[in-house]
């Protein structure tokens, strides 16, 4: 078996699993060589040794949250990390392997180093649902702190997340409580793989944009969001059986889930289309 198809298996296998279960390090580079294959032995121990960093770092210092969140920071400068503000649009930034290798990525594939090291001690960190900037959650005793993993896990306050907010929602948006919302495990590897999407389909890549909605599919079965996106782009570019197929997944899985009834109709509306057009 080649590790592309290794990989594919696994992704899928993840579709089966409960969130707590994935692992977003190892799922991540799953996703990494379905783009760029490469051997994920010496990715894996980078992975571990960012962990043991950490634990280093925090040998000979009090276990209190200031002195994780300036551990996380002096991990990311220890190894060379950065968020890459000067070609931030390139698609290497959002493939683990690629941020590994250049040590520069999105503040998504950062933060995903980030959880990966911080987990591997047991600390609780976990992601926001923060529109346009992914950003982290470290919790601990009693105590809690926001970070950036794009500006070497800068920690930030009410101030710094309005003036970001604004920046990428308007300047009339006020911060409320769904931006401090926590995001799945399986939300952040979609987050991941939407950086690569929207890239395709703002460079008129369809095909390529079907091709990552299908690879998030697999970890990601029941989104149905993304089951209207495929019959969309399957539809557009004239894959009408799949199309068909997509929109039927989206029907049924929405149907359960209560989805607009709106959105519904308007479905079965093109589902309609494409049977027409096959026949």
């Amino acid at each position: 078996m080649t590790p592309r198809q290794q990989a594919l298996d696994y992704l899928r296998r993840l579709g089966t699993v409960a969130d707590d279960h994935i692992d977003v390090g190892e799922a991540a580079l799953a996703l990494a060589i379905l783009d760029h294959p490469a051997d994920l032995g010496p990715y894996r121990r980078h992975l571990s040794q960012l962990g043991a960093d950490l634990g280093q770092l925090m040998r000979d210092v009090p276990d209190a949250l200031p002195e994780r969140v300036l551990a996380l920071s002096r991990l990311l400068e220890q190894h060379g990390y950065a968020g890459d503000s000067e070609t931030y649009e390139d698609l290497q930034n959002a493939n683990l392997v690629r941020v590994i290798d250049r040590r520069r990525g999105l503040p998504v594939s950062l933060g995903i180093l980030l959880i990966q090291a911080a987990r591997s001690h047991g600390w609780d960190i976990l992601g926001l649902n923060f529109p346009g900037h992914f950003l982290l959650r470290l919790d601990h005793a009693g105590g809690r702190q926001i970070i950036d993993p794009f500006s070497g896990a800068a920690p930030l306050g009410p101030r710094e997340l309005r003036d970001m907010l604004k920046q990428t929602a308007g300047i009339e948006a006020e911060l409320t409580p769904e931006h401090y919302a926590p995001v799945s495990n399986r939300d952040i590897l979609l987050r991941l793989q939407n950086n690569l999407k929207l890239r395709h389909l703002s460079t008129d890549q369809p095909d390529r944009a079907l091709a990552v909605i299908e690879d998030m599919l697999l970890f990601a079965p029941d989104h149905i969001g993304l089951w209207r996106e495929s019959g969309l782009l399957n539809a557009h570019l004239g894959n009408l059986t799949a199309g068909i197929a997509a929109f039927e997944n989206f029907l049924r899985i929405g149907q359960a889930r209560g989805a607009s009834p709106q959105l519904l109709d308007h479905t079965r509306t093109l589902l309609r289309q494409l049977r027409g057009r096959l026949n």
